[in-house]
């Protein structure tokens, strides 16, 4: 959520700034403005008739006691009591509205991005050489099936289309990874926080999913006690609301967070002949990074967080791109996001393995998630950030592919090797 006051001041430019992020919210912002201002109206007229209704009772029993008529004071009070009444009522109306549109209503861009979508994405920096291959690579999905690491077709008789199993030799390499991001992030000074699996509503509205995405996720109804849950689509809405509703010591910031989770997705994508595989599923394994900072502090955390999922990246071995968001390709919550990209040699062009965003104080807004400054003793709503750090289901592909020898093995990387009794290759299976 945005602060009001952004909008109130100057919602022309408002508009502008969405407009650079693609998004029509012109009638919206126009429509909140009319509410802001009914509001604000109808609670002083409440607030003044109320003072006034005070007023009048307490001159009643003074009234009273010199012999006075009070017919016409009382007559006046219950005049007030109606009126307030039915202010009251409206006002329960105009507030409902408004705060349904405001959490509607997408985070801010950050001036610097450029406007638009993704043709206008900024690649920022590129680290080491696309692979080449002095042979004809095979696909991950063959390599993978072939050496037992991947098991597809009994994740579809599981599950159906978008699931997999990981065997043996797979299952392991996926939890080295998985242990190498941890181990990486604890060293770093993050701490390791295992949320549940299942959340309520309020995370998603804290992180900005929803009310615009509630039907991207899988809902679980209990039929015992009526409360529904939503299957987390990222541990980002629950590491995001760890402090919701809470307000902080200046000396409690920043707060670094880790979380391993499995992902939910309902929507997870085309199937199409370059997306073969685990490219795109609805679950995968994720370790996302979360920081709550002053606001001063959120463009340093911001670096931080690039640059500790580049480091991981660059200790698989992968050439990668780190590209700048324009406004439009950032996601609804994001005031920016830059991400991650490798190649994987089967498919064209570069994806996404990690997406690292700033919020400012959009999320902290929904959540009520403040500090209070210590020179000042003033209450302000503290800055989020979140990254993946990293997300295996494209990296599992890459590396297997990248890594394949001609005879079909495939080569581990230093990294994950003491995970996995420090053995080297996987070797070809005949």
């Amino acid at each position: 959520m945005i602060d009001i006051k952004i909008i109130r001041e100057n919602p022309e430019g408002v508009k502008a700034r969405y407009q650079r992020k693609l998004a029509a919210v012109d009638a919206q912002v126009d429509r909140i403005v009319i509410l802001d201002a009914r509001r604000r109206e109808t609670i002083a007229s409440v607030e003044s008739d109320k003072a006034e209704q005070n007023r009048v009772s307490k001159s009643i029993p003074t009234m009273r006691k010199n012999g006075e008529d009070t017919t016409e004071v009382i007559a006046l009070m219950n005049t007030l009591k109606e009126k307030i009444r039915v202010a009251e009522v409206s006002l329960r109306e105009i507030e409902e509205e408004y705060r349904t549109l405001m959490l509607a209503l997408p985070n801010l861009p950050d001036e610097d991005l450029a406007p638009g979508g993704k043709e206008n994405n900024e690649p920022l920096r590129y680290f080491g050489e696309p692979h080449k291959f002095g042979f004809e690579p095979q696909h991950h999905v063959d390599l993978c099936t072939k050496l037992g690491l991947i098991d597809y077709e009994r994740g579809v008789k599981l599950a159906g289309s978008g699931f997999w199993v990981y065997r043996g030799l797979g299952a392991r390499l996926e939890w080295a990874l998985l242990n190498y991001f941890i181990d990486s992030h604890v060293a770093d000074g993050y701490e390791l926080v295992l949320v549940p699996h299942m959340l309520e509503y309020e995370c998603g509205l804290t992180a900005g999913q929803f009310p615009k995405f509630d039907d991207e996720d899988y809902w679980i109804l209990n039929p015992t006690d009526g409360r529904r849950h939503y299957m987390l689509p990222t541990a980002e809405p629950a590491l995001v609301s760890l402090h919701r509703d809470e307000i902080l010591t200046e000396s409690e910031l920043p707060r670094k967070y880790i979380s391993y989770t499995p992902c939910f997705r309902r929507e997870a994508g085309s199937y199409g002949a370059d997306e073969r595989g685990m490219v795109r599923g609805h679950q995968f394994n994720k370790v996302e990074m979360v920081q709550v900072t002053r606001p001063e502090d959120s463009a340093e955390a911001f670096d931080e967080l690039v640059t500790k999922a580049e480091r991981l990246v660059k200790g698989l071995g992968f050439h990668f791109r780190t590209v700048k968001l324009a406004a439009g390709d950032c996601g609804s919550a994001m005031a920016r996001t830059y991400d991650i990209e490798i190649q994987i040699p089967s498919m064209a062009g570069y994806k996404e393995i990690s997406s690292i965003s700033n919020t400012r104080e959009y999320q902290a807004r929904r959540g009520m998630i403040r500090f209070r400054r210590e020179s000042t003793g003033q209450i302000e709503y503290v800055h989020t950030l979140n990254g993946s750090g990293l997300a295996t289901s494209r990296i599992l592909p890459a590396l297997v592919e990248q890594n394949q020898q001609q005879d079909g093995s495939v080569v581990i990387p230093e990294v994950l090797r003491k995970y996995l009794g420090g053995l080297e290759l996987i070797p070809p299976r005949g």
